[in-house]
């Protein structure tokens, strides 16, 4: 089920968990355990991890959420602030959960934005409400744009990422004191069907409180649905 306008994301979360736990269950029984789910449907982190729960023989790094339609949002509202091309835009990443608790981190560029006040107060609300905004302007949630995401994302994850750093919701393995048990957008480099989290980059006490954020919320949401 979509989300249409003036709908809360709990009420997404209760309408489609029914939906999730029946498309757990039927990829356990007749899929190859070789299948690679990518879930968009929304609450996408949370609905993901009840797929992935309900599918106990598939191997849990074969699911995945989509939050690359945040990172391209991303890339280009960094794009239009710099006036450069997109594809030159590089290392802007999405973090948490696809809702408006993400957090764009633009460490690597932000030296170049050179406006503090312009990140905080613009881009990374732009980012967190850009579906909000959408829904708004077309009384509906984007289409395009998101099978767009769906093909980068599913590209990067079968083909490979050139070592490139991508925005997937993925299982947490305690990365960046994330607890486990989530499906968690995280920096990832792709490699022919598989990613790894990339590992050491530096977070601030500024980033730091929105990472907390989004973890909250994500364990808010898999308590309920009983997870």
């Amino acid at each position: 089920m979509p989300r249409l306008q003036g709908m809360e994301r709990k009420d997404l979360l209760l309408k489609n968990a029914q939906i999730f736990i029946s498309q757990g269950k039927s990829l356990d029984q007749f899929a190859s355990k070789n299948v690679k789910v990518l879930v968009v449907g929304n609450p996408a982190n949370t609905n993901c991890l009840i797929a992935q729960t309900n599918a106990p023989s598939i191997p849990k790094e074969n699911f995945s959420a989509l939050t690359r339609l945040d990172q391209n949002r991303a890339r280009a509202q960094i794009a239009s602030k710099l006036n450069i091309p997109v594809d030159s835009v590089q290392g802007v990443n999405i973090w948490g959960n696809h809702s408006a608790t993400q957090y764009g981190l633009v460490t690597p560029v932000a030296a170049a934005i050179g406006d503090q006040a312009w990140v905080e107060q613009t881009f990374i609300p732009g980012v967190q409400q850009r579906g909000a905004a959408v829904i708004n302007a077309r009384k509906s949630s984007s289409a395009v744009s998101a099978a767009n995401a769906i093909s980068d994302h599913t590209h990067d994850w079968l083909v490979g990422s050139s070592g490139k750093t991508v925005s997937m919701g993925v299982t947490t393995d305690g990365s960046y004191g994330v607890p486990k048990g989530l499906i968690y957008s995280f920096p990832v480099i792709c490699h022919r069907g598989t990613y790894r989290i990339v590992q050491g980059l530096k977070i601030g006490a500024f980033s730091q409180k929105y990472l907390d954020a989004t973890t909250k919320e994500l364990q808010e949401e898999k308590s309920g649905v009983g997870l």
